[in-house]
């Protein structure tokens, strides 16, 4: 029985039939993924030194999340939350698990997800949704069970591996499992300039003849355009903002006399270039386009009325690569970055628009995760969400009054010496350095309500919240596949 069916029959029983879920409907579904792009990196959010007109359109026609969180502090282990529908304590892939090398030779992708993993696309296609996606996977290679063409979607062109990903210019992107040529030269991104003998000509070599965005804006355009007919699926992880800091001309340009930019060297990794805060900027007002073109296709296709866009990020700001956080305000006062669980680290933007549906220019204070976004789907749809921790949040996106609350977020991250965070409610406890203190690990509790950026600690005034902590960590952990992740009750002796 599906679950429309079971909760219209349950309304029915207890005569409240007028508060039964909506029958399911197939709207197209179009999911933008951003890389790295910060919580107060665009106009919804605050940001006043980088365009963004068409995520400012996005939010005025739909509804803005304030507190909308990721899965975790990076890439890998966040996209999969997403996919899944599962919280860090259960989710297959915790971390950015690594393989192979960033020469061609040797691209191997990170730790692939199992044969046979519930996915949104897979739940998607039993609906009889078209599934696509274009952009950065980083769940596994074409030779692995973590194709995307074994994980639900029927058509897929990007890239595979998170470290390709680094370069902008790549040698070849992805599709259906079959490498395709690029006119771009080999580029060693992480390979520095000597600050002393730089000449202008030494930051071209960072530069190619083709911006591999460019290539996915146009495959997703031509996959609504082949799909038009019926529902269809289209999930967009572009790899922007990330670095390395490259971006054409014409989106650099506006920017280059407007922030007192001095160059970058490569010094934190990552390409060179004479102008990174230009670049920046640039990177995020070309993501700005892509939205825009994407946009335009479905209005021009006649969808913009049955078409659901959601937009996000995978996780906050980075701290290298010649990225500047404090000059752009990227986390909006929030404390951490990339890597972090303090709310700068998995804070997110989260806009919504669906004309008609969702109302237009509202703000939600809903707390939210992006696991919440496969139940929501299936809500939606009519589906099944499988296992899941995510709580759907489709009551909110249509203005309806049964809106489930989550009783806490849990999150646990292996990477940067191991930090657990729980948020419920207005109080958040985070703790870190627990792979090298263990048991001596203490909580950090701080009311976000009246201290969003987490500065003032007060964990020793409420002990009895602590312990809760500390229960709800018991209750949400699951061991992991892997001992590389397993630190939060490991069976063995830490390094």
């Amino acid at each position: 029985m599906k679950l429309s069916q079971y909760l219209l029959i349950a309304c029915l029983a207890t005569g409240t039939a007028h508060a039964q879920a909506p029958e399911p409907v197939r709207p197209n579904i179009i999911y933008i993924f951003a890389d790295d792009l910060g919580y107060a990196e665009t106009g919804p959010y605050g940001q006043e030194k980088i365009k963004t007109p068409n995520l400012d359109r996005l939010a005025a026609e739909g509804m803005r999340f304030t507190q909308h969180y990721a899965g975790a502090p990076v890439c890998a282990p966040s996209r999969c939350m997403l996919l899944t529908g599962k919280h860090s304590g259960h989710s297959y892939i915790r971390g950015n698990y690594e393989l192979g090398g960033f020469a061609d030779s040797l691209e191997a992708g990170q730790m692939p997800l199992p044969e046979g993993t519930y996915t949104l696309p897979r739940m998607l296609k039993a609906a009889g949704y078209a599934t696509g996606m274009m952009g950065k996977w980083g769940l596994g290679m074409h030779n692995t069970t973590g194709s995307p063409t074994r994980q639900g979607f029927d058509y897929y062109f990007g890239y595979l591996d998170q470290k390709q990903a680094h370069n902008f210019y790549p040698s070849h992107l992805w599709e259906n499992d079959r490498p395709v040529e690029l006119d771009n030269p080999l580029i060693q991104v992480h390979q520095p300039l000597d600050s002393l003998t730089a000449t202008p000509a030494d930051f071209d070599y960072f530069r190619g003849n083709v911006y591999a965005p460019d290539l996915m804006t146009e495959k997703a355009l031509a996959f609504m355009e082949k799909n038009r007919s019926a529902p269809f699926f289209l999930y967009l992880p572009y790899t922007l903002p990330h670095v390395s800091l490259q971006a054409p001309d014409a989106y650099v340009t506006p920017y280059r006399d407007a922030f007192g930019d001095r160059p970058y060297y490569g010094q934190k990794g990552y390409a060179s270039t004479q102008h990174p805060r230009a670049t920046y900027a640039a990177m995020i007002t070309y993501l700005d386009a892509q939205v825009g073109l994407v946009m335009e296709q479905i209005k021009r296709l006649g969808l913009d009325s049955n078409t659901l866009i959601l937009f996000s990020s995978d996780n906050g700001t980075t701290f290298n690569g010649g990225v500047d956080p404090v000059f752009f305000n990227s986390v909006g006062g929030l404390r951490g970055l990339k890597m972090d669980l303090y709310e700068g680290g998995i804070r997110v933007p989260f806009l919504v628009r669906w004309p008609g549906k969702v109302p237009a220019g509202t703000v939600s204070a809903h707390i939210s995760a992006q696991f919440d976004v496969m139940p929501t789907l299936a809500e939606l749809t009519g589906q099944h969400a499988g296992e899941t921790d995510g709580i759907s949040f489709l009551p909110t996106l249509l203005g309806r009054g049964d809106q489930r609350q989550h009783p806490f977020l849990y999150f646990e991250y292996p990477e940067k010496g191991g930090q657990l965070a729980v948020r419920m409610g207005n109080w958040k406890g985070v703790k870190v350095q627990v792979r090298k203190l263990g048991k001596e690990a203490r909580w950090q509790l701080f009311d976000l309500q009246a201290d969003p950026g987490e500065t003032t600690d007060v964990a020793a005034q409420h002990p009895k919240l602590v312990r809760e902590l500390e229960r709800i960590v018991k209750q949400a952990h699951r061991p992991s596949h892997i001992r590389e992740w397993e630190f939060v009750d490991p069976k063995f002796a830490q390094k």
